[in-house]
């Protein structure tokens, strides 16, 4: 079993622990709130660990959790978003000489960006969990990419997004190619997910070299309204 089969529990597990809540058994875990929504189980198939994420979580609260997989009875399916995990392995990377490095003090352009383009879920924290990169023009942040999940040996690339006035220049082209060289530096290979209906950043990604490997669904949860009781 790749750790790609399961990215976010091996992510909180291994190069993100410091970013981990975890379950009181340890058979789940999320990142923290302000980082990212989300959460992940051990083993999918094991009715413990959705004791133990449900507990986590809390009764009647939401969480987002990736993969192939089917919740429980008692738990809500509040939205479902069927993706593409492609693997970056055969993509050429190379930095970017106007791509620059993005932290804290750039968080308000940011989210700024990221409401205008809406990639993906973004938070205050979101940039502490690997290099994000941006490109600006006349001072204004009009691009960005960076990494989001860690599992180890991987690398997700993540909130890909370009100003609506400057689509058509193939910022995000430029941007990805520039994270990836920042993983593989650290030694590591890029991945990335993308939303199934999303055929035009699909074909995108391909055209770099990106190559599909699964097709997780991205679930949008709320718990059991009563606390779980311990298989």
């Amino acid at each position: 079993m790749s750790v790609l089969d399961n990215p976010v529990w091996a992510a909180l597990t291994g190069p993100h622990r410091g970013f981990a809540e975890t379950g009181p058994r340890g058979l789940a875990a999320r990142y923290r709130a302000d980082a990212t929504p989300f959460a992940a189980l051990s083993d999918p198939a094991d009715p413990r660990a959705w004791a133990d994420l449900a507990e986590l979580v809390g009764p009647g609260e939401g969480v987002w959790v990736t993969g192939l997989l089917t919740p429980p009875a008692g738990w809500v399916t509040a939205a479902a978003v069927p993706g593409v995990q492609l693997d970056g392995r055969a993509v050429r990377a190379e930095d970017d000489a106007e791509a620059v490095r993005l932290g804290p003090a750039d968080v308000p352009q940011m989210l700024e960006l990221v409401a205008l383009t809406r990639p993906g879920p973004f938070f205050d924290r979101t940039v502490e969990l690997g290099t994000y990169l941006g490109i600006r023009r006349g001072g204004r942040l009009v691009a960005m990419a960076g990494e989001r999940m860690r599992p180890a040996g991987w690398s997700e690339i993540s909130a890909v997004c370009t100003h609506p006035g400057h689509r058509g220049e193939g910022l995000a082209g430029r941007l990805v190619r520039a994270v990836a060289a920042a993983v593989r530096e650290r030694g590591d290979s890029p991945f990335l997910h993308v939303a199934a209906d999303n055929a035009a950043a699909v074909r995108l990604y391909e055209s770099m070299g990106f190559t599909r490997r699964r097709e997780p669904d991205f679930l949008g949860l709320r718990t059991p309204d009563e606390e779980p009781s311990h298989p």
